[in-house]
């Protein structure tokens, strides 16, 4: 055994990329001791099973789906799911002002949905799009700036600026825009115009999101548990429930990791650390300075006592009024998420810590989302007096104006450490998708195993301005 395998290694949070790193390092022959807040692993990407009266509803955190670009990431996950792993079509519309309009918004919808007002608006800005002012750096331009040149000033303000300021909680002008070339796939107006003309064969094209996409049976954490029980038996040491408290160090290096488990505090020594915990969390425990922000999620959950809500695997709730951002079935991803014969609904709500919402009981959140599900025109007579929960205080990364300058600023503090990497989508502070996150890992992996620093590599990874969905292999 070389020198490098007697290296004992810490992986701070199972989520996808802690998963992966862990993974990599065992196969080369690493010691590896695995640390999880949670009871269970996943991270963002668990799923959670509540017992209800008539039997199991399982719920994931968010609308996840497993798609990507990599084939050898998703021969990876075909043979550690194996039968397990189904294949389902996503379908997706926003509801706004009463219609319902289809996700991606496409022209031909537009014209048969919305009302005349909006599509001369929409018909005004396309012909004026070619001659209107646009930002000449969109690393520094804001998300309403952004929106606006592609998708001119009626849709913005119909469809992107309540929604955007309801899901970040702050206004569009004063949020970034350089995540949306990857996030956003509608073309912009003068684009669909040209692609609504069509092809000798008479199809028409149109770049879009991956509608095809893979689903584990019993809800997207099954991926994450499946491996999580892989590691365990492949070696891994794994400690659930383990709160890492305070990191120690000294000339440069990180000398020992404290955690808290079952109200006891713990320390042991590694020759290094990889974290996936968010980034202003691990320089608090450094004892570093970090100007950045997440925003958190509240998610609703009840059972509903009839077999189908929709055909819908989720809903954008687009409307100012009402509290959630999005409505979602499991049971359209997997027909396993909840009883036979029973359905269920969960519902999105951000908010920040300590805020009202935040705060509320649960049973008030009850009340406010049944009376927006009955304007949305759900039976709500027939949803069960049962109500479950689950919290992510850390949902998405705060991409506020400048907060580029202050990421670089805190992964500057950190470069010095030599024995930290910083990986995934907490670590790095990136608004990525799961195989992206579990790329990152194994990048974390390999620079444990090669020797060779990469941090930058992975910090600005897939960091390319073009919509990753459309590149899915999956």
């Amino acid at each position: 055994m070389s020198d490098n395998n007697k290296k004992h290694i810490a992986v701070l949070g199972a989520g996808p990329a802690g998963l992966m790193a862990a993974w990599r390092l065992r196969r080369a022959g690493f010691a590896v001791t695995l640390f999880e807040q949670e009871p269970v692993v996943g991270g963002m990407c668990a799923t959670q099973t509540f017992k209800g009266r008539d039997g199991e509803y399982r719920f994931d955190y968010g609308g996840h789906r497993f798609i990507t670009k990599n084939p050898e990431l998703l021969a990876f996950i075909d043979e550690l799911m194996g039968d397990d792993l189904l294949h389902a079509e996503r379908k997706s519309v926003i509801r706004f002002g009463g219609r319902t309009y289809d996700y991606p918004l496409n022209l031909p919808n537009l014209l048969k949905t919305a009302p005349l007002a909006l599509m001369a608006g929409a018909v005004k800005d396309l012909l004026l799009l070619p001659f209107a002012k646009k930002p000449t750096d969109f690393a520094k331009a804001s998300f309403a700036e952004w929106i606006q040149s592609h998708f001119g000033r009626t849709l913005y303000r119909q469809f992107f600026e309540g929604y955007t300021g309801k899901l970040w909680g702050i206004n569009p002008d004063k949020l970034s825009a350089d995540w949306a070339g990857q996030r956003i796939s509608l073309i912009d107006l003068k684009d669909v115009a040209r692609r609504l003309l069509p092809r000798r064969n008479g199809s028409i094209s149109v770049r879009t999101y991956a509608r095809k996409y893979r689903y584990p049976k019993y809800g997207f954490g099954q991926i994450f548990t499946t491996l999580g029980e892989r590691l365990v038996d492949e070696g891994v040491a794994l400690k659930t429930g383990a709160t890492i408290t305070r990191l120690e160090q000294a000339d440069g290096r990180i000398e020992r990791v404290y955690w808290s488990q079952d109200n006891v505090e713990q320390s042991e020594c590694f020759d290094q650390v990889i974290s996936t915990l968010p980034l202003p969390l691990t320089c608090q425990h450094l004892g570093l300075p970090c100007d950045l922000h997440y925003r958190s999620l509240r998610f609703v959950n009840m059972p509903l006592k009839q077999e189908n809500l929709s055909d819908n695997t989720w809903q954008y709730l687009s409307d100012p009024h009402i509290l959630a951002t999005r409505l979602q079935e499991p049971r359209r991803r997997s027909p396993f998420m909840a009883p036979q014969g029973q359905t269920s609904v969960m519902l999105e709500i951000p908010c920040n810590p300590g805020d009202a919402t935040w705060q509320a009981p649960l049973s008030d959140l009850r009340g406010r989302v049944t009376a927006d599900l009955a304007s949305l025109g759900v039976d709500t007579q027939k949803l069960g007096d049962e109500t479950f929960e689950a919290r992510s205080e850390y949902a998405y990364p705060l991409m506020d104006l400048g907060y580029q300058a202050r990421r670089n600023e805190a992964i500057k503090a950190l470069m010095p450490i030599t024995n930290l990497i910083m990986t995934g989508r907490q670590g790095t502070f990136r608004y990525i998708f799961t195989d992206t996150a579990m790329e990152m890992g194994m990048m974390a992996a390999d620079m444990v195993i090669d020797g060779v620093d990469r941090r930058h590599a992975i910090f600005n990874h897939r960091n390319e301005n073009t919509v990753i969905e459309t590149q899915s292999v999956a």
